[in-house]
């Protein structure tokens, strides 16, 4: 019934306007430097005898082409305005006003248009302007209110309702808006009085009674928020939402036991309304009646009517709390699986259940409900997400490829669905793939961001890269993924062991491989990867007690390489026979590098350019 100003519409397609200060600081000096110009022209150098007929027909021509360029300016600058074109519509009423500076239609026309553009400042010096010049159009002293109201003057914008109220005492909106910006203005006793003449006036209204609802509870007088709404269950006694909100008042104010009356009278009428449900479950819990509480809640959760983005926030704490009570798990996926039932074609609801199966480590059935979700709505990233997450979790590189493949396609901005796809390739061992994807990751706006990320992509690229012998390139890429993160310990050991395999910059190589040993101590693979730049490097009574360290370990004794790497060492310690004896060990356990069989044939040290 009641209507306010829109003070906050929109400009569509437009965020702000560049240059309007100047503009309008600067209309002033147009208009005085066009008078100037006319001023120059009428007292132009002419003969006596003609000087006067002169300059009457070259005034009223003047008159009638500046009226013309005048009315084409404002007609223009209502098209603008009308097309949303309000930077152009700005600048076209600013130049008429140079041409017609007491027209307040073209004040009024610029306040509207900085309310537009939220310029709060000029919108209300336009409007005061427009009124001044008349102030008997009421469309002036609304925008005049609106332009108050957005540079959050509510007591002046109520003053001009006040004035509109008083001339037009027939329209209820301007009494309606004066109570509202009183409102505004923390002024909620006056505010009251405002709407309670009204309401004498035009009756009871339903948007009255709230207001009047709403400013009782701001000052604190419930009983009397609370006796507004019972006037409207009492004119309409079948319409359920008063009782809600009444039993939201007792209930926001600790009156338990009016609140309850209240839900349960609203079950009466409606024994399925999830509000009233959720409420008395709540009331349950708290007096310890668990069985009593899970039978309000379950009876919300199946009302397809509850809304799902309600039950979904309802649900997800119990992703929190099952890590604490195990007890928690079963409740959010009997909770979760209300929801499916009564949301089947729902998307969010077979992404709830899954998100509950992933925190508990059930990840075969998080794959089932989560494929469902995408298969109900493909446009959700974070659910194509957790698909790739869990399939790597799994080491399902198959899997891992299709799906990030497809999320690739889909979301070519995600830079998770490259790096995942590169992932997959390089597992599959398809490797010029693999750099592709990776590359393209690195130009998304996730690869650009987070340096610990990009260091990820480099340290993959780098491995990817010596697949394909491309060590340039490889190098390239740990070197980038170290100066991101200089402690990353895979990449100092895996650099340095790839340097050592090609005997280059052995220096560098013992350097990292060092660092990634003070880093993990008791990495036996780190152990094996020093011991074989020292050796390298021909220190190899060095490389023999980091690998005699190594071997303590009893999976080390398992590792067919590491063997044949101590094998290789006491042949250079000219321990000939304990060599043959770890060479022969070695390829028991499956070691099958180059030359391991002419090692153990012709009895001696044979170099190795990779291993195997």
């Amino acid at each position: 019934m009641f209507k306010t100003h829109n003070n906050n519409r929109t400009l569509p397609g437009r965020n702000g306007l560049p240059a309007l200060n100047r503009l309008v600081s600067r209309l002033s000096l147009f208009v005085a430097g066009f008078c100037c110009v006319v001023v120059t022209a009428c007292n132009s150098s002419k003969p006596a005898a003609s000087r006067t007929s002169s300059r009457q027909v070259y005034s009223m021509k003047d008159s009638t082409l500046l009226e013309q360029r005048a009315d084409s300016l404002f007609y223009s600058a209502e098209r603008s305005k009308m097309l949303g074109d309000y930077r152009t519509a700005i600048t076209q009423f600013s130049d008429y006003l140079r041409l017609k500076r007491n027209n307040p239609t073209a004040y009024y026309e610029l306040s509207r248009l900085f309310i537009e553009v939220r310029n709060p400042g000029y919108a209300l010096g336009f409007a005061r302007k427009a009124v001044s010049l008349d102030s008997s159009n009421k469309w002036f002293q609304i925008t005049l209110a609106d332009a108050f109201g957005v540079n959050a003057q509510f007591d002046s914008a109520a003053a001009v309702y006040n004035r509109l109220a008083t001339r037009y005492p027939e329209n209820d909106e301007y009494l309606y808006n004066k109570g509202m910006f009183l409102a505004k203005a923390d002024k909620s006793a006056e505010a009251l009085e405002v709407f309670d003449s009204l309401e004498r006036k035009v009756g009871l209204v339903e948007e009255l009674a709230f207001q009047k609802q709403r400013l009782y509870l701001k000052l604190n007088r419930m009983e009397d928020a609370a006796a507004e709404v019972h006037k409207l269950i009492n004119q309409n006694p079948d319409d359920v939402r008063y009782y809600l909100i009444l039993g939201d008042i007792y209930n926001s104010n600790d009156r338990v036991e009016e609140a309850a009356a209240i839900y349960n009278e609203v079950l009466e009428r409606d024994s399925a309304n999830p509000r009233a449900l959720i409420a008395l479950s709540g009331y349950a819990k708290k007096e310890g009646n668990y069985t009593q509480y899970w039978a309000y809640l379950t009876r919300a959760f199946a009302n397809p009517d509850y809304n799902i983005d309600e039950k979904v926030a309802y649900v997800y704490p119990y992703l929190q709390m099952q890590g604490v009570d195990s007890s928690k798990l079963r409740e959010g996926l009997q909770l979760a699986q209300l929801v499916i039932e009564a949301h089947p074609e729902e998307a969010k609801a077979y992404a709830l259940q899954a998100d509950m199966f992933s925190q508990a480590g059930m990840l075969d059935s998080a794959l089932v409900d989560y494929n469902k979700a995408v298969n109900l709505d493909s446009t959700r990233f974070t659910v194509w997400y957790q698909l790739m997450w869990i399939y790597s979790r799994k080491d399902d590189s198959n899997n891992l490829l299709k799906v990030s493949t497809v999320v690739s396609e889909r979301f070519p901005k995600e830079f998770m669905g490259h790096y995942f796809k590169g992932v997959a390739n390089f597992l599959l061992q398809n490797y010029p793939a693999s750099i592709d994807a990776l590359n393209v990751a690195l130009q998304t706006p996730g690869g650009n961001g987070d340096k610990n990320t990009r260091a990820d992509v480099y340290s993959l690229l780098g491995d990817a890269y010596h697949a394909t012998g491309q060590h340039q390139q490889s190098d390239s890429s740990y070197d980038r993924a170290l100066t991101l993160k200089p402690d990353d310990a895979l990449v100092l050991n895996n650099f340095s062991y790839y340097l050592s395999l090609r005997g280059e910059q052995l220096t560098k190589a013992e350097s990292m491989s060092k660092r990634s040993l003070e880093l993990e101590p008791e990495s036996t693979n780190f152990m094996d990867t020093y011991a074989w730049i020292l050796f390298r490097m021909a220190r190899y009574e060095q490389a023999r007690q980091w690998m005699e360290k190594a071997l303590q370990s009893e999976e080390a004794r398992q590792n067919p390489n590491m063997l044949e790497h101590y094998g290789d060492i006491l042949f250079n310690l000219h321990e000939v026979d304990k060599a043959l004896e770890y060479w022969q060990l070695a390829k028991q356990k499956g070691a099958n590098s180059v030359g391991l069989a002419r090692k153990i044939a012709e009895k001696r040290y044979i170099l190795a350019t990779e291993r195997e």
